[in-house]
């Protein structure tokens, strides 16, 4: 196996042998525009001297290799990103001097130059197994160590590491070193270092340990549109919260948060040196729902400094509860200590209904996943590990209750400090608070995949009265596992409120459900209620489903939740059940556009919008889809013209209209927002507003090149180029797409920002046709996009340009056809490959219950 690709059992051995102690990196970043010069010093402990081990870099060239003062040849002892080390001794000193690369891929460390000024700015991003490209190091996150970087770099920039930014120190014109103080200790892929002239705004907030001084950092051609005292009263926030909830002061000297360019993920939480995507430095409108999701992600790595950073998993299989955790505690902090107090409706219509779909997938696995190596961890990101760990750890803290769970991270925290741990160790602390055995349910929550699908059961008699009410749960034909749930169910009346029909809650009680049955005793000798929710205030982790009278009254009253979070539940629910194939998808599309009048959950309606266009584009029957499009554009745009003026209503609703209109009258509407002609009251037609009605307008064929190249000019920067990109890539011909393939597929050098918008360009069709030559293409280029070398564009190309939108049988059985020829694949590719086939089994079985009248 090549060494990029370090197996579990490869660290777990080298972690019985090797104790590392400090690493001494030196880099200097002046030499050149494509390498720099790293130099790495570290020492270590042997176990067992005399035997043999390796450390990992990724490295064009290693000019020199040192162990205890003995030379190693570098071409004996250098191959697939390792370095033997032939001998040990009982203490080790080991100095590799080599050439590293930058990446324009986001992985390493990347390397950007803005477009408006020609600065350059470089940042790291080394989760999973990516320090190794910028120094030398034992790449395994149970091998921690303490970190001292020296840097040399142009003097005018800014310089910033896990320590305090240390006084540069002169060495040359226009060059200066900074040497900054060894770190505590920690895992090596939460190091960090970001170089460049950003422009920072400072201040500090108060903790347990004393003042912390505060940072943020951003390109010099953003800083007009960062809104800093946002982000500082949201930081100071949840330091607040996380220090008295963890009762554990926090952990570094400093906290710096710095917004990167043509960044993968959304943030990274690298001790005291957050790195974040800059998308979330706002330089037009933007909806309400993004800028919650800032304020979670913000507190999302926060939270990380304990969870993660202070307390670190072992090993990769335990990268669900990093993630689960500082999902849970970003989401009850925003919703405790922030302006978000109905953050639980965000999480349970966004993050839940992201973690239901990825446990439908052929490619589900329990939450704590085997992984057997690092090619396992790529592709686990997902989900699984974010959102369906942090919906059971939902469900955890109902089970044991909120104090028992509290005290229980107290004493983990105060155990483990520094240390490395297993789920083990934190069940165990939970189980002593909380008095709950919790071995069988980690076995049937943790250790098993796919989700239950809970249904109520009420029967009347001939008064209308209750006879008969329980639960039903069943699971996934492959995953047959039923599991105890604590939930609550709501019973809600149609009432009469202020002139107007409203579903009020009449109700609500507790219980736990399991096995096939749970009665409902509480409703027996009742009038039947309008309308049981089973799953109310959203405790548990489950897809429910309504009874025909609830689910009746639900259609008859889209508007008549007064709270959002039944609202997204129910809506939920039908949604679950399009995809499930158990309700037409032009019912839901119905249900939804009668839905959305007066809607102002901003999160709700992005998340109803987005599932709308999926709906229409691929699970509406092909023969009626011109038709229902049609209908459903209509009456958007209709929504758009009545929606308050400057809401975030009217401007996602225009947003949502522009992505699916067919063209004709619509473009024409759409043009005259674009050029002035046509005005909606309190709509600023601003530059990101711009790019989206050009976009729309390309797609249809209603764009021409030239005005997207004039567009670009006017908007010269990094984002302008992806947006020109991704317009061009829209564009209804022959020629656009397979300019498109080319340069995203067939040639080398678009860095992954652009890549990403040319794949969302290519993948828009309005004539699907467009997209027919593609299928033979696009299954015969997964041979070689291995070839790439880059995990973050290898899984660009395998998602972004399959042909998607076709989601006919020819593609589903091409994919598979494919999958059947390669079972000797990468597994990280096949499973990406098989998360695009099951979409379009999914959406053949919708079609196809749409079909039927």
């Amino acid at each position: 196996m090549p060494g990029t690709n370090l197996t579990r059992d490869e660290a777990a051995a080298r972690a019985t042998l090797v104790t590392v102690d400090h690493y001494d990196v030196a880099l200097d970043l002046t030499t050149s525009d494509t390498t720099f010069r790293t130099t790495t010093t570290v020492t270590f402990d042997s176990a067992r001297p005399g035997e043999a081990t390796f450390i990992d870099l990724i490295a064009p060239s290693v000019e020199a290799i040192t162990l205890n003062g003995e030379p190693l040849d570098p071409a004996a002892h250098v191959a697939d990103g390792r370095i033997t080390l032939p001998t040990t001794a009982e203490r080790n000193t080991l100095t590799v001097d080599a050439t590293a690369a930058y990446m324009n891929t986001g992985e390493g460390l990347h390397r950007f130059v803005d477009p408006v000024d020609q600065e350059v700015y470089l940042y790291s991003q080394f989760e999973v197994a990516d320090a190794r490209r910028m120094f030398a190091v034992f790449e395994q996150p149970d091998l921690k160590a303490t970190f001292s970087f020296t840097v040399t770099a142009p003097d005018h920039w800014q310089v910033v590491s896990n320590s305090p930014t240390p006084e540069p120190v002169p060495v040359r014109e226009g060059v200066a070193r900074w040497e900054f103080a060894p770190t505590p200790t920690m895992s090596c892929y939460i190091t960090a270092l970001v170089a460049g002239p950003y422009a920072v705004v400072r201040d500090e907030v108060q903790t347990r340990k004393g003042v912390v001084p505060l940072g943020i950092f951003c390109r010099k051609s953003l800083l007009d549109h960062l809104d800093a005292d946002n982000v500082f009263d949201c930081t100071k926030r949840g330091f607040a919260f996380f220090e008295e909830e963890f009762d554990s002061e926090y952990p570094f000297e400093k906290y710096d948060q710095l917004f990167t360019p043509e960044y993968n993920m959304g943030a990274m939480e690298n001790a005291g040196a957050v790195t974040i995507n800059e998308i979330y430095i706002f330089r037009a409108k933007v909806t309400e729902a993004l800028v919650e999701r800032r304020a979670l992600t913000l507190l999302h790595e926060l939270a990380h400094m304990w969870f993660g950073n202070l307390v670190t998993m072992k090993w990769w299989n335990d990268l669900w509860l990093n993630e689960s955790f500082a999902e849970w505690s970003s989401s009850t902090c925003q919703a405790e200590a922030t302006q978000w107090t109905d953050a639980w409706t965000t999480f349970g219509i966004s993050e839940k209904a992201w973690a239901y779909r990825q446990d439908q997938l052929s490619s589900t696995h329990p939450i704590v996943a085997p992984i057997r190596d690092l090619q396992d961890v790529e592709v686990n990101f997902d989900g699984i590990t974010y959102a369906k760990g942090a919906s059971v750890l939902k469900q955890l803290v109902a089970y044991v209750g909120r104090d028992a769970f509290r005290d229980g991270l107290r004493a983990y925290f105060r155990k483990h400090a520094w240390g490395n741990t297993t789920l083990g160790d934190l069940l165990s602390e939970l189980e002593q608070t909380s008095g709950r055995d919790l071995g069988t349910w980690s076995k049937l929550w943790l250790e098993t995949a796919g989700v239950n699908t809970l249904r109520p059961v009420v029967e009347t008699d001939d008064q209308g009265l209750v006879s008969s009410a329980v639960i039903e749960q069943t699971h996934a034909e492959d995953y047959p596992t039923l599991r105890p749930h604590r939930l609550a169910v709501g019973l809600y009346d149609v009432q009469d409120v202020d002139g107007a029909d409203r579903l009020v809650r009449t109700d609500r009680f507790e219980l736990d459900a399991d096995g096939e049955s749970t009665d409902l005793p509480q409703l027996i000798g009742r009038p039947a209620p309008d309308l049981v929710l089973v799953n109310d205030d959203d405790l548990a982790y489950a897809k429910i489903r309504l009874d025909q009278r609830s689910l009746a009254t639900a259609l008859d009253h889209p508007r008549g939740f007064v709270d959002s979070l039944p609202r997204a539940l129910v809506l939920g629910a039908a949604w679950d059940m399009t995809r499930d194939a158990e309700m037409r998808s032009r019912d839901y599309v119905d249900l939804v556009l009668a839905s959305l009048p007066g809607e102002d959950n901003s999160t709700m309606l992005r998340t109803v919008l987005v599932q709308l266009r999926t709906t229409l584009e691929m699970y509406v029957a092909p023969d009626a889809r011109a038709e229902v499009t049609a209908d459903a554009t209509t009456r958007l745009r209709a929504l758009v013209e009545s929606a308050a003026p400057g809401s975030d209503a009217q401007f996602q609703l225009l947003t949502a209209y522009a992505a699916l209109q067919p063209g004709g009258d619509h473009a024409t509407w759409l043009r005259g927002l674009l050029e002035g002609t046509e005005k909606l009251d309190g709509l600023e037609v601003d530059t990101e507003l711009r790019w989206t009605l050009l976009i729309a307008l390309a797609r249809v064929g209603a764009a021409t090149v030239a005005e997207v190249d004039a567009e670009h000019e006017r908007d010269a920067t990094a984002t302008g180029r992806e947006r020109a990109a991704q317009a061009k890539a829209s564009m209804p011909t022959a020629e656009a797409k397979a300019d498109a393939w080319r340069a995203g597929v067939e040639e080398d050098g678009l860095p992954n920002s652009v890549l990403q918008a040319v794949a969302t360009g290519f993948g828009t069709a309005l004539d699907r046709t467009l997209l027919e030559p593609y299928v033979e293409k696009y299954h015969a280029m997964l041979d070689t996009v291995q070839d790439k070398g880059s995990h973050a564009l290898v899984e660009i190309i395998v998602t972004g340009f399959y042909p998607m939108p076709l989601a006919d049988q020819r593609l589903l059985d091409a994919t598979q056809q494919w999958l059947d020829s390669h079972p000797d694949a990468p597994a990280a590719l096949r499973r990406l490959v098989v998360e695009n086939r099951d979409p379009v089994a999914r959406a053949l079985r919708a079609q196809a219950r749409d079909a039927d009248a």
